[in-house]
């Protein structure tokens, strides 16, 4: 191959009057230069071309990505299928995104709730209840300032009466349970003690005597009788139960204290605490009613359209979320790489896409020689797949900075236009570009080999024939050349015979021009 292998001169010139070569041996002439080889110098066209290597590339490529993280419900593509603009290509899962969006719907309707219901002028019902809160307001605070009314005495009073009766009858029902058990009440349970036992006497000896169920379950009968006597006059030595009456007294107590410090209170009037809060109170309620009054001030309305703004951003976002969710081709192409199957976790590249309608041809060419190339110069390329096959082509655009200028070769992108359609797109093919880089027409033309080169004084010269077949050196101004001919800007003229110089190392000739040529 001959990638980057640059500005090999090769011939391609066109003669459009026939180049008149004459190899001949003059005998016998006064120089006596038996056996010299000349040729005429003449009319025709000359160019000069360069060939170069490159690679077929698109100008449009894509890696798509996935701009969150989910799981792969489809994959709708292949390595090589080709797509059209908005095709899919693959399909993530969208459960998450859509609940993400319902969220952020609910949250914009909201703040545009907010917002309706800021701007919304006072309804009559808002501004009549906000009069009947500031004269709440207003009543409690005047009741404070006034002191206690003699029906709120009064009423205090009787609480405390009430509560002193209560007491009372706590105390009294303490008593009576006290004094609820007697000395004849303990005789008699210790009786009734004494003849449950003699009973069970009775019945063990019967039940051993006679030991029958009957008399055995007589004998368990006799035993209860007696633990119940015995529970029975327990309880009576114990003394009576007084701690619910005791309680009882200790609530009454409590409350009759509480209703004497109500009374207190009521008669040393609201102290300076509660007259600061209910003024603090219609100080708020005067507030909101003049707010209702004016309606929202212009910093309100403002926060509140700010959180609208911001709200809908969060549902365009959501919603191109839920939209990237399927990504789909962004131009016509085909598919060069898959990177992902149905049922994984996607993250970062998931296809690769090349547009194959954009081909061209890219060069690497040597800073020496890209002053040679401009854009539109011609050129004949060959694919090393299909090397039988060559097609026209030009220089389409040249890049104006090196490819990269770190390396110690400084190389600069020109870019041929790809015109081989009918053949199978590959991406990466290697190219080969044949361009042709200056042209002259209808110029004096000379063989290299007429030219003898004076490197040291930067002179050409040739050798002229006379008249009389002598040889006169004469300096001569040269312009383009190629493998073979040179131009002649200056010196000589068409149908000057010359002597060729077959020693002569012609490819050491230079011009001025592109390639040696001006």
């Amino acid at each position: 191959m001959n990638k980057k292998r640059w500005l090999v001169l090769s011939t391609a010139f066109t003669v459009l009057a026939a180049l008149l070569v004459t190899t001949s041996c003059t005998a016998n002439n006064s120089a006596g230069d038996e056996g010299t080889a000349t040729a005429v110098a003449t009319i025709g066209d000359l160019s000069a071309s360069a060939t170069a290597s490159g690679q077929v590339v698109p100008q449009r490529e894509a890696v798509l990505t996935a701009s969150t993280t989910a799981r792969v419900t489809e994959v709708a593509v292949r390595l090589g299928d080709a797509v059209q603009p908005g095709d899919l290509l693959v399909q993530l899962d969208t459960i998450d995104l859509q609940f993400d969006l319902a969220n952020a719907e609910q949250s914009l309707a909201l703040a545009q709730a907010r917002l309706d219901d800021l701007v919304a002028p006072a309804t009559a019902a808002d501004i009549t209840s906000a009069d009947a809160a500031l004269a709440s307001a207003q009543a409690q605070l005047y009741d404070l300032l006034a002191g206690p009314s003699a029906t709120e005495i009064a009423l205090s009073e009787a609480a405390i009466a009430s509560a002193q009766a209560q007491l009372n009858a706590s105390v009294a029902d303490l008593s009576s349970t006290q004094n609820s058990i007697d000395q004849s009440q303990i005789t008699a349970a210790e009786a009734s003690l004494l003849a449950a036992q003699q009973q069970l006497d009775r019945a063990v000896e019967v039940n051993e005597e006679n030991p029958t169920e009957a008399n055995h379950q007589a004998r368990l009968q006799a035993e209860q009788a007696v633990a119940n006597a015995q529970a029975q006059l327990a309880a009576l030595l114990s003394g009576p139960s007084v701690n619910a009456a005791q309680n009882s007294v200790a609530a009454a107590s409590a409350r009759v204290a509480g209703r004497e410090i109500d009374l207190d209170s009521t008669l040393s009037g609201a102290s300076a605490a509660e007259i600061a809060n209910a003024e603090a109170a219609v100080a708020q309620q005067q507030a909101n009613l003049a707010n209702l009054l004016a309606g929202p001030t212009t910093e309100e309305i403002r926060a509140a359209e700010a959180e609208v703004t911001q709200a809908e951003l969060t549902v365009a976002d959501a919603q191109e979320a839920l939209a990237d969710a399927a990504i789909v081709a962004p131009f016509a192409g085909v598919v060069t790489a898959v990177y992902v199957t149905e049922g994984e976790i996607a993250s970062g590249q998931v296809v690769e896409l090349v547009d194959s309608h954009s081909l061209e041809i890219i060069l690497s060419v040597d800073e020496v020689d890209i002053g040679s190339f401009a854009v539109g110069q011609p050129a004949i390329v060959t694919l090393e797949a299909w090397p039988e096959r060559a097609f026209d082509s030009e220089i389409v655009a040249i890049a104006p900075s090196a490819s990269d200028a770190s390396r110690a070769l400084v190389t600069y992108r020109v870019h041929l236009a790809y015109q081989a359609d009918d053949l199978p797109t590959l991406i990466g093919l290697t190219a080969n570009a044949n361009l042709i880089t200056a042209q002259r027409d209808d110029v004096l033309l000379v063989p290299n080999a007429a030219i003898t080169p004076d490197r040291a004084a930067g002179k050409y010269y040739v050798d002229v024939q006379q008249a009389d077949g002598s040889f006169r050196q004469v300096e001569v101004s040269i312009g383009l050349r190629d493998g073979e001919n040179t131009q002649i800007t200056a010196g000589l003229a068409a149908g000057d015979v010359l002597r060729l110089v077959t020693s002569q190392p012609t490819e050491n000739i230079t011009g001025s021009g592109p390639f040696g040529g001006g």
